[in-house]
């Protein structure tokens, strides 16, 4: 008989293996923290800094950025396009799995013209350039753009691509590719300048087995899931994630469990032990929080007026959200002045009298992971979502 798997026992099992239900316990590097959330949402560095910190014990921003911009070590964090092509925050001992695996993800065709496309030739050729350009220094974009043009030709610095009321040079259509498939990273800003360089060479696994073990850690972490969940989470096309899938239930690495009354849904192979009754408890997760964007079924985690307030026309991590026993209750924002924030929270519900101390307390560590003094604020959040 297939097993039912209801949402209170999906959700505290997501929320324990997150380090949300209990954090993780002081001393677990933060990279073992970031690898269970199959990556940290980077494109706002701070808020990244937020959603690893809340779930790694006392840790704070300095124990990010110590992991991140420090001497190459295990435990060290990389910033580069992971995910959906958005910058991402990655184990660097992962390397060998993601940058074989995303790489291997069906991409659509391109949206810019055809004089701005390149070709796939092309595209190679830039990937390499880059990753020769970044080896053993920090460039800056412009600097990395004569070095990428002197590799390859003037093609490559045409200002052709459109974006934010400028043009880019061509090459920068590629760019997430060469971090996806390793050639490139985020490296320490210089002033106020971005720069990049290359991440320690490593020898990825072979594309295939990359992403059947992708699917397996992203059912470890977020299951029980369907391949159009997983499709979702990757942003790739919905019948290869099908095909994908079926492979792995073929070969009898995953299982069909019935989730929420739902069939097609999927775990790994013998991973069917759920805690028992629902998580208690209140977190502040940030912008482009992990467990938001990856959680499923969303219309569940965002119940009722939360779908609406807390959700930009569908799309997760826009806003930060405040979780109450394991689903959305409300949005919030944080407001830094010197060495004190205000965390504001909008409630959409009543909290009970141990639901408000808690959330003091979260506010409170908010502050701890920024190096900040917090106050809380209950009131409207007028800020709008995040691009």
């Amino acid at each position: 008989m297939t097993l039912q798997i209801t949402w209170n026992e999906a959700s505290a099992r997501r929320l324990e293996r997150q380090f949300l239900a209990t954090s993780a316990g002081d001393g677990t590097p933060v990279a073992e923290v970031v690898g269970a959330m199959l990556g940290a949402h980077a494109q706002v560095l701070s808020a990244a800094e937020v959603s690893v910190g809340i779930r790694a014990g006392s840790a704070t921003r300095a124990d990010v950025r110590a992991a991140l911009w420090g001497a190459p070590a295990p435990d060290s964090l990389v910033k580069m396009h992971g995910p959906r092509g958005t910058v991402h925050l990655l184990p660097a001992r992962e390397l060998p799995l993601w940058c074989a695996a995303l790489p291997a993800v069906p991409s659509g065709a391109s949206q810019s013209a055809p004089d701005v496309r390149v070709t796939e030739q092309q595209a190679r050729q830039i990937v390499a350039a880059i990753g020769d350009a970044l080896e053993g220094v920090c460039l800056t974009v412009d600097e990395l753009s004569e070095e990428v043009v002197a590799r390859t030709g003037s093609w490559a610095g045409d200002r052709v691509m459109p974006a934010f009321q400028d043009l880019w040079p061509r090459w920068r259509q590629v760019m997430h590719r060469a971090g996806q498939s390793g050639a490139m990273c985020s490296g320490p800003n210089r002033g106020r300048k971005v720069t990049y360089t290359r991440p320690p060479h490593f020898t990825p696994l072979p594309p295939q087995e990359a992403l059947r073990e992708l699917v397996r850690r992203y059912l470890r972490a977020y299951g029980p899931a369907s391949p159009q969940n997983f499709a979702k989470w990757l942003a790739a096309p919905g019948g290869w994630a099908g095909k994908l899938f079926a492979e792995l239930a073929g070969a009898g690495e995953i299982e069909e469990v019935v989730f929420e009354g739902a069939e097609g849904c999927w775990v790994v192979a013998g991973d069917t032990e759920f805690p028992e009754g629902r998580v208690r408890g209140v977190r502040l997760l940030p912008y482009f929080d992990a467990y938001a964007i990856a959680a499923q079924p969303r219309q569940t985690l965002f119940p009722g007026a939360a779908y609406q307030r807390a959700l930009a026309g569908g799309q997760a991590g826009n806003y930060p959200v405040l979780l109450v026993d394991g689903v959305v209750a409300g949005v919030w924002h944080q407001r830094r002045r010197g060495r004190r924030t205000t965390v504001t929270v909008e409630l959409l519900g009543r909290l009970t009298a141990r639901q408000e101390r808690e959330l003091g307390e979260q506010a409170e560590r908010v502050g701890e992971v920024l190096e900040a003094e917090a106050e809380l604020v209950i009131g409207e959040v007028a800020a709008g979502p995040h691009a």
